[in-house]
Formats: C-alpha cells, structure tokens, sequence
C-alpha cells in the first residue's frame, strides 16, 4: 500500500513539471496582454531537438538547454509576429502547432527512419529512494512557479508586465515600452515551455515518440485558467493534473498484477483520465475566472 502511494506521488512529481513551466512560462505571457496557445508545438518541437543533441553528444544537460533555447526562439517567432506584425495570435498559435508536429516527425523519418519513436538517449540524474522518485527539475519548476509570482506581484518590472495586459495605453502613458514588454514576455514563456518540452525527454521518459507532448500543452493551458493566473496556483494546477496523469498510469497496472490478465484496449481507456478531469475542472472553473482585460488585442501606438 504505501509502495503503491509512493509511485503515485513520483510519478505525480515527474508529470507536473512540464504542466507547471509551461503554464507559468504563459502566465507571463498573458500577463502582458499576448496570448500564446502554441504550447502543444513548443513541446514538440523542444522535445525533438533535445533528443537530437543528446543522442549526438550524450550530454543530456546539453539536450535540456537547447530546449529551453528552441523554446525561447519559438516566443520570439510568436512575439514578432503577435506584437510586431499585430497578426492574429490564436491562428499563429495553431499555425505553430502544426508546422512543429510536421517538422518533428518528418524529421524523426529523417534522421532514424521510424515513423513511431527515437533511439533511447541518456537522462539526467534523479534522486531514488526506494520506491519513491524525484527529478531535479521538479525543484526547479516550484522554484520558478515562487519567482515568478514574486517578480510580477512585487516589482516595478513585474508591475509594468501586469500593466500591458491591462491597459497597455496607461501603461505607455506611464512610459512602458508595450511591445517590447509583452515580446520578452513572450519569449520567456517560450523559454519555460521548451525547458518543459526537452525535459520529458531527458529528464523523464528517455526517447522522443510522435505523441510525446499527448495535449499536454493544451492542460497546461488548463492550467493557466485554474490558476487564475497566478503562478503560485499553477504549481497547484500542476500536481492535480499531474495527479490524474499519474493515474492513468498507475490504475491498468494494477489491474494487471491483481488479474493476471495483460489489458491493452482498455490501457486507452484510462489514459483519457487527465483530459477528461481537466474538461471538467475547466467547466467548473471558468465562470470565476478574470482574464487580463487585454489578453490577446494587438496594441497599436496612437
């Protein structure tokens, strides 16, 4: 019993940190008025080329910061064109999605000639005891979910941030540079999604495969509103969801050992746990929540 409770806390760990980055990375970014609902490709995308480089370097730490990197370019492709160019940031987002699903699996073709799964590649080291896991990245992602409440709730910066998403002309008047803001936003959202994206390479599963992301940018972006935009809550909305990941995982397993009898079909059936809790976590929630008032208007300079 306690064994069975140990697994389903780790494997609740591992699974909410790239819940949680990628909802504080997009916590920022809506803070500052732009919405970014490419998450699902940056995942892809920064999975993809973390495996790459570790497979060619056997550097998994190399793997993860190259990840964070893609990710930080895909905010700065999303920023130029939401904030710069004042495209259309929900049609980019799933514009994104689809060119880095496309890009990935073509490329796993490529490089290995499969159409399901990569080589296994090395991870990071994880802290084992017994039955109980943890990864290193989960300290990181508290971490990062604690700073960045404190950055946009207790400094100027963090306040001008806030400003753009609410009223980016008081904030001009108050002589914020908006677009710049809301671009470096984005990028930083970026940044987390893509750290998030090569860590469930090398940090949990150990191999890049074509459902690698499974909607998880799209819970993330559950997460966001569950947290009410606020990223000390985005840690919470990462381990419920996680909580539900871990789940699915746990309970055809189970039933395994305790039948004897090996399930297939119905393993599928219990993987749609999380996504069936985060629609009607979703549906409860998003009455009572409060959107940045100018989440997802392009800003033009009078």
């Amino acid at each position: 019993m306690i064994g069975d409770i140990l697994n389903i806390l780790s494997n609740t760990l591992f699974s909410m940190v790239p819940l949680t980055l990628a909802a504080v990375g997009e916590i920022i970014t809506e803070k500052s008025g732009v919405v970014n609902i490419g998450l699902e490709g940056i995942f892809m995308l920064s999975a993809f080329t973390s495996t790459v480089v570790t497979f060619y370097t056997g550097n998994p730490y190399l793997g993860l910061l190259v990840g964070l990197l893609v990710g930080a370019l895909s905010g700065v492709l999303h920023g130029v064109i939401s904030v710069y160019l004042k495209g259309d940031q929900i049609i980019a987002g799933v514009g994104f999605n689809s060119l880095a699903y496309g890009i990935s699996l073509l490329s796993l073709v490529a490089l290995w000639h499969s159409h399901g799964s990569s080589p296994r590649v090395s991870k990071i080291v994880t802290f084992t005891v017994g039955d109980f896991s943890i990864s290193p990245l989960t300290f990181v992602a508290f971490l990062v979910g604690i700073l960045a409440w404190w950055w946009l709730e207790k400094t100027p910066s963090g306040l001008k941030l806030r400003a753009c998403g609410e009223d980016p002309k008081a904030a001009e008047a108050m002589g914020v540079n908006v677009y710049r803001t809301r671009f470096y936003a984005t990028v930083i959202g970026g940044a987390l999604t893509g750290l998030g994206g090569a860590y469930l390479v090398v940090g949990w599963i150990g191999q890049f495969t074509k459902f690698i992301s499974a909607g998880r940018g799209f819970i993330a972006l559950a997460n966001v509103a569950f947290s009410n935009w606020n990223p000390l809550m985005a840690i919470v909305g990462g381990l419920v969801f996680g909580f539900f990941d871990a789940l699915s995982i746990y309970i055809p397993i189970k039933i395994q050992e305790v039948t004897g009898r090996v399930i297939t079909a119905e393993s599928n059936l219990f993987r749609t746990i999380p996504y069936i809790a985060t629609l009607i976590i979703v549906a409860i929630i998003m009455k009572k929540v409060k959107t940045p008032r100018a989440l997802g208007k392009p800003y033009i300079k009078e």
